[in-house]
């Protein structure tokens, strides 16, 4: 008989209620694979599917309706009208008891953040063993949280090492101080990187932040002194 997280036995006549899980990913196969999977353990239920972040609200949304929530949402990144990281912060904002777990095949440091800024309670690689992602599953549904290896690596890297200047920006945080030199509003650089206004005021902050500036002007400055953009005029 197989054991619960907490060293209960198996569901069932007053055992330990299932991990309830939303599972979120644009390829019909994977989500497939992912509920085979968790539909074999005692201790896990698969509540619902959505291919996207945008279904995976509108899920949510019916699931409250009813008071049948699920426990863990575990959500990829790159999906088709909503991606992972804009529907993590949305799901936080309309359903903030829920938690979300990561499973992508994008491990940049830039994408872990975003995930984690946005309030991701586990990120896991898409070649992590089944056993790592049931893992992360029980430790989100706990409270915890649950990196992939070469994840907590990288983030321990960045604290024991940080990188300076125009070194410490991510490729999309360089694109944000060009447009900011370009004198482009949040608005502005939200379209054109297709993006939500309040993630490129985000990125804003974190490019004046890590270049430790204070301001737009400065910012742009140190664009032209880089060569980043040419000087008007």
């Amino acid at each position: 008989m197989r054991e619960h997280p907490s060293g209960g036995s198996a569901a069932g006549n007053g055992g330990p209620r299932p991990v309830r899980v939303l599972i979120v990913d644009d390829h019909a196969v994977v989500r497939r694979g992912i509920r085979a999977y968790l539909e074999v353990l005692d201790d896990m239920e698969v509540a619902a599917e959505a291919a996207d972040g945008q279904e995976a609200l509108t899920r949510l949304d019916a699931m409250a309706a009813h008071r049948e929530l699920p426990d863990v949402v575990l959500i990829d990144l790159l999906m088709p009208r909503m991606d992972g990281a804009t529907a993590i912060g949305a799901i936080k904002q309309r359903h903030p008891g829920l938690r979300v777990v990561v499973l992508t095949s994008f491990g940049e440091m830039e994408r872990v953040h975003a995930a984690l800024a946005q309030g991701a309670a586990g990120y896991l690689l898409k070649d992590a063993d089944a056993s790592e992602v049931v893992a992360a599953i029980r430790a989100a549904a706990r409270g915890e949280v649950f990196l992939d290896p070469a994840v907590a690596r990288g983030l321990t890297q960045e604290i024991v090492s940080p990188p300076t200047g125009l070194g410490s920006l991510t490729s999309r945080e360089r694109d944000v101080l060009v447009l900011v030199a370009e004198g482009r509003s949040n608005q502005q650089i939200a379209d054109e990187l297709v993006i939500s206004e309040r993630t490129a005021r985000t990125h804003v902050s974190n490019v004046l932040r890590k270049l430790r500036l204070t301001s737009r002007t400065q910012a742009a400055l140190l664009a032209v002194r880089q060569g980043l953009v040419p000087p008007k005029g």
